[in-house]
């Protein structure tokens, strides 16, 4: 899954690798500032003179100043880098849905399919544009902070709860996606058939359908954030088991020792990486959270990546329609594989070039379904269709669909 979305990365690779970079950056730059901080405290506590703190001002101006434009600069290059990274998404999805058959199309549904383009794409895009820099910046920082050592402590504690949130709440995000799918087609039909719904007067039966539909997401999504909310607390416990130590330990060495192992200075270092090693935890929550909502709607992008069309152009395709002729040859067809009943069946018909037939037939009856088959918009189960003599199947796709002109049943206006 994460190679099939890494090929979408493409022209963005730059943009993604400069960001961790200027992160690592900003990283040792405010692993730094703690050490030159407690230097400076040592030396205030030996009576220096204003020379020196100004000496030790300017250069902690400075590097607050390089850290702050590392900051910068890698936020620039990771809203670029996350940005192109979901444009190139969308588009290799878009283009990907233009080469589906009908039978594809019906496969995910019209719903679905505009659920990925959107909401899939956004839940990965910040996903991805955390993992870049927050997620990369975490371990850097607790690598700086000279109190990491703690963490080995609480990794553990975290690993375990964080498993088990994951294990909770993936089932409920991948039945949530699916119930957006029927929400979203919910959303599509009676804004497409307002006309009808306004007609025959049924606006509080839709109303009272969507409510319920955006209530049952509702509910899921409730029960899955409040799984997730157990994360906070579970940081939070870390986060003070950390503190507590840092304060026992460093007042103990210093009432101990006298100031010999630890002075004020180093004390006062040791809280402010605390304090980064705290702020990293909190972090790697937050990112934790976003790649578990991004993971389900991962696997619904790349199972539309993968998908390869039903219908192909055969290995040696014919590029000439002879004339208009048109034979249904023994033609059984239905839409599903799984489908207990054949849309048409035992259909034999042969239309001769230049002669203009009527079909006629009453709603449902497959009237549209039999046309569809002559410009190969579908394949049939059993049988042959043939056009100009030739087996649609053998036809070059474009050079058919040229051929064969199609006038619809529904009138569909592009806007432009």
């Amino acid at each position: 899954m994460i190679k099939e979305l890494s090929k979408c990365i493409r022209e963005y690779k730059k943009p993604s690798i400069l960001s961790p970079v200027f992160v690592s950056f900003e990283v040792i730059m405010e692993c730094i500032i703690p050490f030159i901080i407690a230097q400076l405290v040592n030396q205030i506590k030996a009576g220096c003179e204003f020379s020196v703190i100004a000496k030790y001002g300017l250069v902690l101006v400075l590097m607050a100043a390089l850290s702050l434009t590392f900051g910068a600069l890698a936020g620039s290059y990771c809203a670029t880098g996350a940005c192109g990274f979901a444009k190139n998404i969308r588009k290799d999805l878009f283009y990907k849905i233009q080469t589906y058959s009908f039978t594809n199309i019906d496969k995910f549904s019209t719903s679905s399919l505009v659920t990925r383009l959107t909401t899939d794409v956004t839940n990965v895009q910040m996903a991805y544009m955390m993992i870049i820099r927050t997620a990369v910046r975490c371990p850097f920082m607790l690598m700086g902070g000279k109190m990491a050592v703690i963490f080995v402590f609480v990794a553990p504690v975290l690993g375990i709860a964080l498993f088990a949130i994951i294990f909770k709440v993936m089932p409920l995000f991948k039945k949530v996606f699916k119930k957006y799918d029927k929400l979203n087609n919910s959303i599509q039909e009676n804004i497409k058939g307002m006309r009808v719904v306004k007609s025959y007067v049924r606006e509080e039966f839709e109303k009272e359908k969507f409510k319920n539909a955006a209530e049952d997401i509702c509910g899921d999504f409730t029960k899955a954030e409040k799984i997730l909310a157990l994360n906070n607390p579970i940081m939070q416990f870390c986060m003070y088991t950390v503190m507590i130590f840092v304060l026992y330990f460093g007042s103990y060495t210093i009432i101990t020792s006298r100031g010999l192992d630890l002075d004020v200075g180093q004390f006062s270092a040791l809280l402010t990486y605390s304090f980064q090693i705290l702020q990293s935890l909190m972090m790697i929550s937050m990112v934790f959270v976003m790649i578990t909502m991004a993971g389900e709607s991962s696997k619904r992008i790349v199972e539309v990546l993968r998908e390869e069309s039903t219908i192909h152009d055969p290995e040696h395709p014919v590029y000439e329609v002879k004339d208009g002729s048109i034979d249904f040859d023994n033609v059984n067809f239905k839409y599903s594989e799984k489908a207990e009943k054949m849309a048409l069946a035992n259909i034999d018909l042969h239309i001769k070039s230049g002669e203009t037939i009527g079909i006629i037939g009453g709603t449902g009856s497959s009237k549209s379904s039999l046309i569809q088959l002559i410009s190969r918009l579908y394949d049939t189960t059993e049988g042959c269709v043939k056009v100009g003599g030739v087996d649609v199947r053998e036809y070059d796709l474009e050079t058919l669909r040229n051929q064969v002109s199609v006038v619809l049943q529904k009138n569909i206006l592009f806007s432009g």
